[in-house]
C-alpha cells in the first residue's frame, strides 16, 4: 500500500520482479495455455477492482518465444502486477480498510493460479 496526498494512493499485488526461473515458467505457461490467466484478468468483478495487468515488459519477444504468439502480450511481461488507486477522499474514509480487504480477497484467484503454475511443471506434475 502506498499513500500520498494528491490522488497518488494505491494498493498493488502480483509478481513484481520474479526470479528468472519463475519468469520463464510463467512465460512457458502462457505460451502453452493462457486461457486461465485471461479468464481471471477478464472477470468483470476482478477487472472492476483491479483493472488491467501492468508491469514492465520487454520490447520484443523474449529469446525462444515467437513474436507472433497469441499470448505475446503476457509473454513479454517481466512483471505481473495489478493496482487499485484510491482518491484522497477514499483514503480518509472509515471504510478504507474494508475496501482494501475486499480488494485483496478478490485477487485470490490470481494467486491460486500463479501458485499452481509455480509449483508444477508444464505437465502439471508437482515440484514440491
Amino acid at each position: 500500500m502506498h499513500s500520498q496526498p494528491g490522488n497518488e494512493s494505491f494498493i498493488a499485488t502480483g509478481c513484481w520482479e520474479p526470479n528468472k526461473d519463475d519468469l520463464l515458467r510463467m512465460r512457458k505457461e502462457f505460451e502453452q495455455d493462457d486461457t486461465e490467466m485471461r479468464q481471471i484478468m477478464n472477470d468483470k468483478k476482478f477487472k472492476a477492482i483491479w483493472g488491467d495487468l501492468v508491469g514492465d515488459e520487454v520490447k520484443i519477444a523474449p529469446k525462444g518465444f515467437s513474436k507472433d504468439h497469441k499470448a505475446i502480450d503476457l509473454i513479454k511481461k517481466n512483471q505481473y502486477i495489478f493496482t487499485r488507486k484510491f482518491s484522497d477522499k477514499e483514503v480518509l474514509d472509515a471504510n478504507l480498510i474494508n475496501e482494501v480487504n475486499s480488494s485483496f480477497k478478490a485477487v485470490r484467484p490470481y494467486f491460486n493460479y500463479m501458485s499452481e503454475v509455480l509449483t508444477t511443471d508444464l505437465n502439471g506434475v508437482s515440484l514440491i
